[in-house]
């Protein structure tokens, strides 16, 4: 798996597997920032201190290329991620939408199908 794409690109297109996996990376990583807080005891009374604070913020980057290319997959813009805004019924759209149904199969205008290969 190419961590540099699928972090930083919006380009192409990935199934369901390299989503969740990413996924499940940014979480990892956001695990191990809010317990890098608790260990320098800088939680704050909201729950998050300052370093899971700004990884949070930049974990927001990496996000938006997943989404973006797993909205390709399905072939629609990576500008459907702004589901994500409308309350409740967005985020499950996109839970949906990005982590189970599976995407076009054979090439679509974002790209070849990431299973064919």
């Amino acid at each position: 798996m190419d961590w540099k794409y699928l972090f930083t690109s919006l380009e192409g297109r990935i199934g369901r597997q390299s989503y969740w996996t990413g996924i499940l990376a940014i979480f990892a990583i956001n695990v191990i920032s809010w317990m890098i807080d608790a260990l320098l005891g800088t939680i704050g009374e909201h729950g998050y201190g300052l370093v899971s604070s700004v990884v949070g913020l930049i974990m927001i980057y990496p996000a938006i290329m997943l989404y973006a290319k797993r909205w390709h997959d399905r072939d629609k813009s990576g500008w459907w991620t702004l589901i994500s805004l409308v309350p409740v019924i967005g985020g499950l759209w996109m839970l949906i939408e990005c982590g189970f149904l599976r995407g076009t199969e054979g090439p679509n205008r974002f790209g070849p199908d990431p299973l064919a290969a």
